[in-house]
């Protein structure tokens, strides 16, 4: 009888189990679920520009997604737009100055070379050759050192034994 009552027993906590599994299941957001954007084109010329324009503008929300990559409903918004000015027969750089004329370069991926932007496209590079520069005078500073410069005179070897004697 007790041998019955265990088996029960482990057939009720494997379902409880199961039970909480299934829920649990139920409650974590599944990506199979969420909503696909389909776009009708005429032509794959036309769904290869949606495609690489996609992949080219930003999410004004994301910060670091581009419309095909991005769940926002902004970028489906403008997924959308572009989807239209594609069909409406307008040109890639079309749509691309209408995207910076309406968020500026934050659209962009990789922003126009303007004088707004000299700094973001050769900010690092400046800051190399700097950091170089640094490092070569430090390196240059570090060859001059000489054994010389590290032994210590009489005094200091004098004022160095009574701090050391002091404290033992």
């Amino acid at each position: 009888m007790n041998s019955t009552a265990t088996e029960l027993n482990r057939k009720v906590f494997l379902i409880l189990i199961s039970i909480v599994v299934l829920l649990c299941s139920l409650l974590l957001p599944n990506t199979t679920y969420s909503q696909v954007d389909t776009f009708e084109f005429d032509t794959e010329e036309q769904q290869d520009r949606f495609r690489t324009l996609s992949d080219e503008l930003r999410c004004p929300m994301c910060q670091n997604s581009s419309l095909s990559g991005s769940t926002g409903g902004v970028a489906e918004d403008l997924r959308r737009e572009v989807h239209r000015m594609i069909m409406e027969g307008m040109s890639d750089s079309e749509i691309i100055q209408f995207m910076f004329e309406r968020y500026g370069d934050f659209i962009l991926f990789r922003p126009r070379l303007t004088a707004g932007t000299v700094f973001l496209w050769f900010g690092p590079l400046l800051f190399l050759f700097i950091g170089g520069l640094f490092a070569f005078g430090i390196w240059r500073r570090a060859r001059t050192i000489t054994d010389s410069d590290t032994e210590l005179d009489k005094t200091q070897q004098k004022r160095l034994q009574q701090l050391l004697g002091d404290k033992t």
